[in-house]
C-alpha cells in the first residue's frame, strides 16, 4: 500500500491531464482567494499603516542586514519550528500537521505531474512520503480537534461544535483521512469502496483549497509577515513605546486581578 502511487493506478480511468489540470486549478484558487482576502480585509493596508506608525516611535534605525537576520530568525523560529506556542503538545500537533501537509502536497504534485501514467514507474520514496504526510496530518489534526482546541479545553464545549472557522482544519483532516482509506481499498482491489473514498477525497480537497475565503487557510500566509513585523518593532524600539499590557489596572491598584493565561 505505502509503496504504490495511487494516482498512477487510477490513470487508466482518469487521464493524467485531468488530474494535472485539477491541481493547477486548486493552486490558482488558493492564490486568487488569498489575494482577494488580503484586499477585502485590507490586511496589507493594515500592516503598512502599522509599520508607518511604528517607525514614528522608533528609537533606532534597523539596517538592511539586520532585517535579513530578523527574516531568517522569523523563518527558523516562528515558521519552521513554531516557537511561539507555549504549550508543547500544541506545538507538536501544529508541527505534525504543518509538515504532514507539506509532504502530502509535494508528493501529490510530483506523483501527478511525473508518474501518473499507467506505464510510469514511481520511485517508492514518493508514495512513502505521500502516505507519511497523510498519516502525520491525521495524527496532528485529530489530536488538535479532540484534545487541544481552546474552546473545547477551556470552555467545556463539545468536540462536535463546529463553526465556519473550523472549515480549514476539518477539510484538512478529511482530505488526509479519505486519502489513506482510498489508498487502502485501492491496494486491496475493492473497487466500490475505493471509488467512494476517492470521490470523498476529491470533495474534501476541493473544499480545503477552494474554501480559502471562508476558512483560516489564508492565515498561514499572514503569520510570517506578522511575526517579522513584531521582531522589527522590537529591534527598532518602537514596541517599547506601546501602551501598558492588559494587567495595567492591577498594577495601579484598581482592584482588578487578572489570572495568568493558560496555554493548551
Amino acid at each position: 500500500m505505502i509503496s504504490i502511487n495511487p494516482f498512477s493506478e487510477i490513470s487508466a480511468f482518469i487521464p493524467s491531464l485531468v488530474m494535472q489540470t485539477y491541481v493547477v486549478v486548486m493552486f490558482l484558487l488558493v492564490i486568487g482567494a488569498t489575494l482577494f482576502d488580503v484586499v477585502h480585509k485590507k490586511s496589507a493596508k493594515y500592516f503598512f499603516n502599522n509599520s508607518v506608525k511604528a517607525k514614528k516611535s522608533a528609537t533606532r534605525e534597523v539596517s538592511s542586514g539586520e532585517k535579513v537576520s530578523i527574516a531568517f530568525k522569523t523563518a527558523t523560529n516562528e515558521v519552521l519550528t513554531s516557537s511561539e506556542f507555549c504549550s508543547t503538545r500544541r506545538r507538536l500537533a501544529h508541527l505534525l500537521t504543518m509538515y504532514g501537509f507539506v509532504l502530502f502536497v509535494i508528493a501529490t504534485a510530483v506523483m501527478i505531474f511525473s508518474y501518473s501514467t499507467p506505464s510510469s514507474i514511481t520511485p517508492s520514496l514518493w508514495p512513502l512520503l505521500w502516505h507519511l504526510g497523510a498519516a502525520m496530518l491525521c495524527v496532528g489534526g485529530y489530536w488538535f480537534w479532540f484534545f487541544i482546541r481552546v474552546d473545547v479545553a477551556a470552555e467545556g464545549n463539545k468536540w462536535y461544535r463546529v463553526m465556519r472557522a473550523d472549515l480549514f482544519v476539518l477539510s484538512l483532516i478529511a482530505m488526509a483521512t479519505f486519502a489513506l482509506i482510498w489508498s487502502y481499498f485501492q491496494a486491496n482491489g475493492v473497487a466500490i469502496w475505493q471509488t467512494l473514498f476517492f470521490g470523498l477525497f476529491i470533495i474534501a480537497s476541493t473544499v480545503l483549497f477552494g474554501g480559502v475565503l471562508w476558512s483560516k487557510f489564508a492565515h498561514m500566509f499572514y503569520k510570517p509577515a506578522a511575526a517579522f513585523q513584531k521582531r522589527v518593532t522590537k529591534a527598532d524600539g518602537s514596541r517599547e513605546n506601546l501602551p501598558e499590557p492588559a494587567d495595567m489596572p492591577e498594577k495601579f491598584g484598581l482592584g482588578i486581578k487578572r489570572e495568568a493565561p493558560r496555554h493548551y
